[in-house]
């Protein structure tokens, strides 16, 4: 429970952000044009798996590793030419804390390339490449390998605090009392609730609510149905199939021990299949279960981006211009994943765009509700009017988003996913040639992201 002066707090904050909330809306900066872009050159992912499956040897820092020898494979890159490299990971391994510099270390890169590692929970690899595109806008850059990992066959599992902090102590209880002095210490004033592990929750830290219960609060708030969740799942997974047996993913996935399988896609999902499944987290009516929800996901992602002038100057080809980015944040408590729907407002007005202007969409779908209740805020003039200053952020056309599958069905490693839905959109705008590209992701913590991609014209 948060103490009533922490709650106290946080309401304050809450009521100053809705009552500022409008005047907010279309505040923001310039977009910037700069006269040497980013471009996205090329981006691979290894074959996202379901938890404890064909990863459960693999530390999240060699996972990267694979998939940025993967992306130098691909693209016959020089590792001199790389400047820097930035990587995302959530549920850090202690000893590669710096993941990005270790498996810069291991896949053979030069020593002296220098990395660090971002945790923006699901939005992560978005932050990476958001970085990375910064330092090349502002001179530092010119060629930076970004992405991220993530495993969950190998969590850091703890003690519960009480018996950390008696071990961390017990060499100094041994030193004075000897092994009976130790065991003293390491019994005293500890109860029986103090005995037991500590494994990662998927849970915000300052609600205390698991994502699932804040989703399915959500799907409720703006009227999505179950029903309308399980067919979408099942579109997820059609989808996704459809474009692994179309072979679009060739050079995007790389193969794992000789595979380029991702064992999560349940090409033969229908909707009475899904439909049969209980609630999972809001018990006995809520509407998220397994199916609907993303799956625990292992894997890795690595995004090739450099300037426009140094990419011509190395010969390649780049997929789309990285032309603008958003990370807002909104209302934990009651909106902890409507991130999606600021973001794209704000990039969409700084752009002078409308939905109608873009031709490809790769929104994460963290649960069908969340996703789902996203598209009803963005095209409701009722949220708008309280939001936005009555102008929405429009509707988006089902045809054009997700179309080669989605979180759902391919999976979500927290640290990666942004790396694929920037690889993927810019694939699609070079194979569907439509000229701009809206990615959008909702995180832990009532944050967001969106990003806008122009296709590049070779």
């Amino acid at each position: 429970m948060l103490s009533s002066l922490r709650r106290s707090a946080l309401s304050t904050a809450r009521s100053r952000q809705l009552s500022i909330q409008s005047a907010r809306a279309f505040a923001t900066a310039h977009p910037v044009h700069p006269s040497d872009p980013v471009v996205i050159v090329s981006g691979v992912r290894l074959p996202f798996a379901q938890v404890s499956t064909i990863y459960e040897k693999e530390l999240a820092v060699d996972l990267q590793r694979l998939a940025i020898t993967g992306l130098l494979t691909q693209t016959a890159l020089d590792p001199k030419e790389i400047d820097y490299v930035v990587c995302g990971n959530v549920i850090q391994e202690v000893r590669t804390s710096n993941l990005a510099r270790e498996a810069s270390l291991n896949a053979g890169l030069p020593l002296t390339i220098g990395a660090h590692t971002v945790a923006q929970a699901c939005i992560s690899a978005n932050a990476a490449i958001a970085t990375g595109a910064e330092k090349i806008l502002s001179g530092r850059a010119s060629v930076v390998i970004c992405g991220g990992a993530e495993t969950f066959s190998d969590v850091p599992i703890r003690l519960k605090r009480p018996i950390r902090q008696k071990l961390i102590t017990m060499n100094k209880a041994m030193k004075k009392g000897g092994t009976l002095g130790a065991i003293r210490h390491l019994m005293k004033g500890l109860k029986i609730k103090d005995i037991g592990i500590e494994t990662p929750a998927i849970a915000n830290y300052t609600t205390g609510e698991v994502m699932g219960v804040s989703s399915d609060r959500l799907s409720a708030k703006f009227g999505v149905s179950r029903k309308d969740q399980d067919e979408f799942t099942v579109r997820s997974h059609n989808l996704a199939a459809k474009a692994h047996a179309d072979g679009f993913y060739e050079n995007e996935v790389i193969p794992y021990n000789g595979t380029t399988k991702e064992n999560g896609i349940k090409g033969d999902s229908t909707y009475e299949s899904v439909a049969k499944l209980k609630p999972a987290f809001v018990k006995p009516h809520g509407t998220h279960t397994a199916a609907n929800s993303s799956f625990l996901t292992d894997g890795a992602a690595a995004t090739l981006i450099m300037s426009e002038s140094k990419a011509k100057e190395l010969g390649y080809q780049p997929l789309a211009y990285l032309r603008d980015w958003s990370f807002k944040a909104c209302d934990p408590f009651e909106e902890l994943l409507l991130g999606p729907t600021y973001c794209s407002q704000e990039i969409l007005t700084r752009n002078n765009l409308q939905m109608t202007d873009v031709g490809v969409f790769e929104i994460h779908e963290a649960f069908a509700g969340q996703i789902l209740s996203n598209l009803v805020a963005m095209n409701s003039q009722e949220f708008a009017d309280k939001t936005f200053g009555g102008k929405k952020v429009g509707a988006v056309d089902m045809d054009k988003m997700n179309t080669k599958g989605g979180s759902l069905s391919i999976g979500h490693p927290f640290g990666a996913t942004g790396s694929r839905l920037v690889t993927t959109a810019s694939r699609r705008l070079q194979q569907e040639q439509e000229r701009f590209a809206l990615l959008a992701a909702c995180a832990d913590g009532g944050m967001g992201t969106a990003m806008l991609l122009e296709r590049y014209d070779n």
